[in-house]
């Protein structure tokens, strides 16, 4: 079956860097979107940033815009994402999910409810 798998999270002080990865198999990145979201504890899950199949086109969450990257590697099934300046409010579990997009169609941070499958999670905490 479809699986995605994150990895590269870790403790990271204030101002610090991390890139996290999902490896995704039994599927390749020309017909799923990819999206990473995060949860913090007691709070909903919320989009971070996404990249869609066709195009490779990004979107981003207000609060992580300048500071994080998402790109991909088809070769290696893979999506990252880079993330710079971090902050404390940053820290949470990150997921990456897949949604199987249209050709030319738009990915979405506003709701997770599009993407099919998950990855079981990586954990990022920010502090000093």
């Amino acid at each position: 079956q479809v699986q995605l798998v994150e990895s590269g999270g870790g403790l990271v002080q204030p101002g610090g860097s991390l890139r996290l990865s999902c490896a995704v198999s039994r599927f390749t990145l020309d017909n799923y979107a990819i999206g990473w979201f995060r949860q913090a504890p007691g709070k909903e899950r919320e989009g971070v940033s996404c990249i869609s199949n066709s195009d490779g086109s990004t979107r981003y969450a207000d609060s992580v815009k300048g500071r994080f990257t998402i790109s991909r590697d088809n070769a290696k099934n893979t999506v990252y994402l880079q993330m710079n300046s971090l902050k404390p409010e940053d820290t949470g579990v990150y997921y990456c999910g897949a949604e199987n997009l249209i050709p030319y169609a738009v990915c979405t941070v506003v709701a997770d409810t599009p993407y099919d499958y998950w990855g079981q999670g990586t954990q990022v905490t920010v502090s000093s």
